[in-house]
């Protein structure tokens, strides 16, 4: 048995923008290398499906698909105008597949992406627009007083920054407001909890967690023998490596406990951790779990009728402190490598 869908509530980050509590991670061909091998209408019914359970925030980007995936998100706005809240992000340049990858920040670039991406997703102005990646060339005033820019010239609505640390985010917020952070936060990844969500929480930015279901594995989904060779997650993500996966599969049984508990599913139960995670500190949280199944995001947005214990929560607190691996092989890539 899983909790069903209550009437859908709404969330203000910062700034006073509101999105859905949960919201949509539509980096749907973000592991494909051509728009050929997406299957554009069942993105689109997927896109769709979210709109009609009432996940009305979306989130993509640039890179995703090569643009492929704002196109599609476009498509949504143009059927449902004024319904949807979309956000996209800019500042990681190259090819994913082929893990070859890079950012960029300079003002020039920060305004050629925006019109870029105003024009894939056949709109005037961007709810949310997001810097993907630190540029560690680049000053963060400077890029974030291009993107105060865009705000003025009512190409963007609110700004948004990702994988930032507390230093960083606090610097940016000087020049501008920031609506939002988005990293990796999730029962198995919290060093953003050490910074970042704590200067979060005091200058009243809200967070976007991506990844809260563990690209899947949270939600009980992989095992041992699930992943293909060419699976990415094999590639970039140490959790996902042979020698780490199987000790991980505990995370996964500890989560099960709580969810049999709760008459929940693992990815519920995930979800529904974060939202405490955010009452504890004092800001709020909406996670963007990626899916293309729309029963997927049915169950995901129903944790929003999940309430946890305080024994069940401090049983899944402890579940990051035996995780195998790192986040990402590259501690660079991430705030919790700037702040060592």
């Amino acid at each position: 048995m899983t909790a069903s869908i209550m009437p859908v509530t709404h969330v203000h980050l910062g700034n006073g923008l509101r999105t859905s509590p949960i919201g949509l991670g539509a980096a749907m061909s973000v592991y494909r290398t051509s728009e050929a091998q997406l299957d554009r209408e069942e993105a689109l019914a997927t896109l769709r499906s979210a709109a009609d359970l009432g996940v009305t925030f979306i989130d993509t980007a640039d890179v995703y698909g090569q643009g492929h995936n704002e196109r599609l998100v476009g498509q949504l706005m143009a059927e449902r105008p004024g319904e949807v809240t979309v956000a996209t992000k800019f500042g990681i340049c190259g090819d994913l597949m082929a893990q070859r990858r890079r950012s960029r920040a300079d003002r020039a670039y920060v305004l050629e992406c925006a019109d870029a991406s105003l024009s894939r997703l056949n709109t005037d102005r961007i709810d949310l627009y997001y810097l993907h990646r630190i540029d560690p060339a680049v000053p963060i005033e400077e890029t974030v007083s291009a993107l105060a820019d865009l705000v003025a010239a009512g190409k963007v609505a609110h700004i948004g920054l990702c994988e930032v640390t507390g230093e960083e985010l606090r610097r940016a917020h000087a020049v501008h407001p920031i609506t939002a952070v988005q990293s990796e936060w999730s029962i198995w990844s919290r060093d953003v909890e050490r910074s970042v969500v704590p200067t979060a929480a005091e200058l009243g930015v809200g967070f976007v967690p991506y990844s809260p279901l563990g690209r899947g594995f949270l939600a009980g989904t992989v095992s041992a023998g699930s992943l293909a060779d060419d699976d990415l997650r094999r590639v970039l993500m140490p959790r996902y490596h042979d020698q780490n996966l199987s000790a991980n599969l505990g995370a996964v049984a500890s989560i099960g406990t709580v969810a049999g508990q709760v008459g929940a599913t693992h990815a519920q139960v995930s979800l529904a951790w974060l939202r405490a995670q955010g009452a504890r500190f004092g800001l709020p949280v909406v996670p963007i779990p990626g899916s293309r199944s729309p029963a997927r995001i049915a169950e995901n947005l129903a944790s929003v009728n999940v309430s946890l214990s305080a024994a069940q929560l401090a049983v899944l607190d402890q579940i990051a402190s035996s995780v195998a691996g790192p986040r990402s092989r590259d501690a660079d890539w991430i705030s919790s490598g700037r702040e060592r």
